[in-house]
């Protein structure tokens, strides 16, 4: 079919290998987290690896009570005015690890005295070289232009530095149940290419997600953008009730993310919103209730930790982008303009 859809197909095996292979490095870099004992963490990412970012905000912000903040890197390459990292921690994410940006906001904190990481998939690439500690993804090459399994790898390499970082040992058996879970998902929206025909024609989508999965919201319409070159905004249900609402008309097409956790009661009331609105509701969920209520019920597995559902919740949004774009017509493999490796400055 494309390479995106083989890349998509091969998540499971990415993330079982990752568990294991990654384990050491991750150890050893929470055993050095533990001891610098820093006071906030910086994360300096860009496209993909800046929402696995989000992620990690709720991540270390929920299960190890660390302020996370998102880095300003023109402050550092452009403006030449880097702010002060001491006493932090700073992590850079970047599936090639060759943007300038990036490499650049991990050195200026190095040499700041803070300490810093990175979580690449080039493991002898410039930000490998630029940190003091180094997660490795185990990806493999990753050809399609959109990032999937490099994405879903970052997720879990966060996560697996929480659990070490937490000590839980529950955590990391939760962690162990990861690549079963995705590859039940896989199982659960193999018909999703006969419904995302009724969106051969949208040009706009918004994407609502929160908490955890705020970073998914983000996630889903960057996929969407990227293969359909269709309008994707991504949103928390918060937010979208401050203003973007007033955009729904009926027939318009809402992406939903909502498993089962802490916000689901919100996003359910949202979805009632919606349907008042008449919305078209497009609903990533493990809640029957809700699947039942949506147009394009996209279904995930039951029994998942909230903490955990971003590596689930993104796998029917990757599969919907990759289908719209083939209904269309279009190379997903291949969007115009884009490059596999994009260095920003």
């Amino acid at each position: 079919m494309s390479v995106l859809a083989d890349e998509i197909a091969e998540q499971p095996e990415v993330l079982a290998r990752t568990l294991i292979q990654a384990q050491p490095a991750v150890e050893a870099a929470a055993n050095a987290v533990a001891t610098f004992a820093p006071d906030s963490v910086v994360i300096a990412a860009r496209g993909s690896s800046d929402n696995a970012a989000r992620y990690a905000q709720y991540l270390f912000g929920a299960l190890n009570r660390l302020v996370v903040a998102l880095a300003t890197p023109s402050l550092v390459t452009l403006y030449h005015q880097p702010p002060n990292f001491a006493g932090k921690l700073v992590i850079g994410i970047s599936q090639s690890g060759r943007s300038p940006d990036i490499v650049g906001v991990i050195a200026e904190a190095r040499q700041q005295g803070a300490l810093t990481l990175a979580i690449t998939n080039d493991h002898s690439s410039p930000l490998a070289a630029s940190a003091a500690h180094v997660l490795p993804l185990y990806a493999g090459p990753e050809r399609a232009l959109p990032a999937t399994k490099t994405y879903t790898a970052q997720l879990l390499v966060l996560a697996m530095l929480s659990a070490a970082l937490s000590g839980d040992q529950t955590r990391w058996n939760a962690l162990r149940q990861v690549p079963a879970l995705v590859q039940e998902t896989l199982m659960r929206n193999t018909i999703i290419a006969q419904r995302v025909e009724r969106f051969r024609y949208a040009d706009r989508f918004a994407v609502i997600g929160r908490g955890f999965n705020y970073a998914t919201a983000f996630e889903i319409a960057l996929k969407v953008k990227e293969t359909s070159y269709a309008i994707a905004e991504p949103y928390s249900s918060a937010d979208f009730r401050h203003g973007p609402i007033a955009l729904i008309e009926p027939g318009f097409p809402v992406i939903l993310v909502a498993p089962s956790g802490l916000v689901f009661a919100d996003m359910a009331a949202l979805a009632h919103e919606l349907a008042a609105l008449r919305a078209e509701l497009i609903v990533i969920s493990d809640d029957a209730a809700l699947l039942e209520r949506a147009g394009t019920p996209l279904p995930l597995p039951t029994g998942v930790p909230e903490w955990l559902s971003p590596l689930v919740a993104v796998i029917p949004g990757q599969l919907f982008a990759l289908h719209l774009a083939l209904l269309r017509g279009l190379d997903p493999d291949q969007p115009r303009g884009l490059r596999k490796v994009t260095e920003t400055r």
